[in-house]
């Protein structure tokens, strides 16, 4: 954590009587949110490219990102001065978009999901020469977003459980080797939203619906194929996974509007419409939820707020939460 800890935020963690009234658990909420760039994603980012040599540095790197690996990779690379080129899905959130050009990256739109942003930036690395910053797939990346797990138990020694939500799996595989390796005992969760749960699908051996259109209001998670290097260390260290509907997101990212003041994206709030869900087991449990990025458009908010509105949670019985 040193070569970052200098730079990063030390994000605060908030406990909620309300939700903990909702769940029957004490909810602690860390807020990457709050993090620079609004995501825990700089933290790879910069731990990536902290360690890149000189040779690397001067021809300069690529990425592929939903979003915010993005602009943590656009603020890493111009604090190193370091040219970066990221290719980015067409449908990427404006205001992502404009804060990653702010932090002086050229972006590139390129197809529908981040999949096809990746290959097309593959394609640029190939003839380049460039060295290619993966969001999630790349161990120097696992070890910076680690780095918050460091700080989970530093500032709640009571959790027992963790929520962490998954796309290609950088921060779930860096958040559970860390936990892992100083309290075993601690529950590692990984939520998957249902749009796209390719590793919640390999994870219990079930067929893959195929590679078909992704789309969904937790754009961040929305990865069709799980981490070759990610994969294994979940396989290893997570505990249980679960999957959230839309409307479930939508719900929580309303909720902590409403109660909390805090606007949070859809991958962000997944953890928490887990926890909502009643799926995970949480009655009196103290459970870390990461909540790992804020980067919402706001013009999506009357969409979320007609879609909470129309969730019906399902009846629980005593004892189900």
């Amino acid at each position: 954590m040193h070569s970052i800890s200098s730079f990063v935020h030390q994000t605060p963690m908030i406990e909620s009587s309300t939700f903990n009234a909702l769940t029957g658990a004490h909810l602690h909420f860390k807020m990457e949110n709050l993090q620079r760039t609004g995501s825990f994603k700089l933290r790879g980012a910069l731990n990536k490219i902290m360690h890149l040599t000189k040779e690397q540095a001067e021809i300069g790197i690529i990425a592929a990102s939903a979003g915010n690996h993005a602009q943590g990779v656009a603020l890493s690379a111009d604090r190193r001065g370091i040219k970066a080129k990221i290719y980015m899905p067409e449908a990427t959130p404006k205001a992502k978009v404009r804060a990653t050009e702010a932090y002086g990256a050229k972006v590139i739109l390129s197809g529908e999901s981040y999949q096809e942003s990746y290959e097309a930036a593959e394609c640029e690395r190939e003839k380049s020469g460039a060295t290619f910053v993966h969001a999630f797939d790349d161990y120097q990346v696992m070890a910076g977003q680690g780095t918050i797990a460091i700080e989970m138990i530093r500032q709640c020694p009571d959790l027992d459980t963790v929520l962490v939500p998954i796309g290609g799996g950088g921060l779930a595989a860096g958040v559970a080797t860390y936990l892992k390796s100083v309290r075993p005992d601690i529950r590692v969760i990984g939520v998957q939203s249902e749009r796209a749960p390719s590793m919640y699908n390999r994870f219990y051996h079930r067929d893959s619906p195929g590679s078909g259109r992704v789309h969904g209001i937790a754009e961040g998670i929305l990865v069709k194929k799980p981490g070759t290097k990610t994969f294994p260390i979940i396989k290893r260290c997570v505990d249980k996974m679960v999957t959230v509907s839309d409307d479930e997101i939508a719900r929580a990212i309303i909720l902590m509007l409403e109660r909390n003041k805090l606007f949070v994206e859809g991958a962000g709030a997944a953890p928490f419409a887990a926890a909502l869900s009643g799926r995970c087991d949480l009655q009196n449990h103290h459970v870390g939820i990461i909540i790992s990025g804020g980067n919402a458009d706001i013009e999506e908010l009357p969409v979320l707020k007609k879609m909470s509105d129309s969730y019906k949670a399902p009846v629980q019985v005593e004892g189900s939460i």
